[in-house]
């Protein structure tokens, strides 16, 4: 049994004003204390403020595009005492075209990801595999809204996975691609390469991630919609973004995606 179905009831934590506190700390650039440090906050209930939190950010204008997927390597299962990964959601305001404004961020990180592009509706994990529609090199920037970038397992979950941003490369005919099980992954900043590993790193393969996508989001209601995006988990351990970087993540096959702050 996962931690999530272990959890507890926490009913009476207020899902939606604990949800306008990191808002206003994401929208004021503005690092707060842990949720937990005042709060009796259970992974489900902090499910409940990650959508409530999304859903003012839909309420403003925004509209999703696609979910992230974390602890998706067993070492940070393990640290976290967790056997199932967490999810965060994606909307088309965090897309990065080119440029990230790391002023506007309390703690920006960034790692290089596998991405994976919905190609149909996807209302199971069943029908995932047959969905996707393209797979490109990408990167999540992180930013956790928790003073010194520390949380539990509630607390992320709450903050969406400390989802900030992210960047995909050109996307290629996964059929053509083949396996994305061991790619040979760089990122490198103002050309000094600062990470190196493997696709691997990410459940094995990061193919992985979609049906784990797939279910959570079937949990949650949600039906993975053709276009969307789904970020499989990283390949390193992210690292700190500085403002007046130039960004390149590279991977086999798949080519680079740049990015400056």
């Amino acid at each position: 049994m996962s931690e999530r179905q272990a959890a507890g009831g926490a009913a009476d934590v207020d899902a939606g004003a604990l949800a306008e506190t990191l808002e206003r700390a994401r929208a004021e650039a503005r690092a707060i204390p842990r949720l937990t440090d005042g709060a009796d906050l259970d992974v489900d209930t902090a499910y409940r403020v990650q959508r409530a939190g999304i859903d003012l950010r839909l309420a403003g204008g925004e509209r999703l595009a696609g979910v992230k997927m974390g602890f998706t390597s067993r070492a940070k299962m393990v640290q976290m005492g967790v056997d199932d990964v967490i999810w965060g959601l994606l909307t088309d305001a965090m897309l990065v075209e080119s440029a990230v404004d790391a002023g506007r961020l309390i703690h920006p990180r960034i790692e290089p990801e596998i991405a994976y592009l919905i190609g149909r509706p996807v209302r199971s994990a069943a029908d995932v595999d047959a969905a996707v529609a393209g797979v490109a090199v990408g990167f999540e920037v992180l930013d956790s809204r928790y003073r010194d970038f520390s949380f539990t397992l509630p607390d992320v979950v709450a903050d969406n996975a400390s989802a900030s941003g992210y960047g995909v490369g050109a996307w290629h005919d996964p059929s053509r691609v083949g396996s994305t099980a061991n790619l040979g992954m760089l990122m490198e900043i103002d050309g000094r390469a600062v990470q190196t590993g493997s696709s691997a790193a990410i459940l094995g393969e990061p193919a992985r991630s979609l049906p784990a996508a797939a279910r959570l989001a079937e949990e949650a209601g949600i039906v993975l919609e053709p276009g969307w995006v789904v970020l499989a988990g990283a390949a390193t351990a992210a690292v700190p973004l500085p403002a007046g970087a130039h960004v390149r993540v590279t991977a086999s096959r798949l080519g680079s995606v740049e990015v400056t702050t």
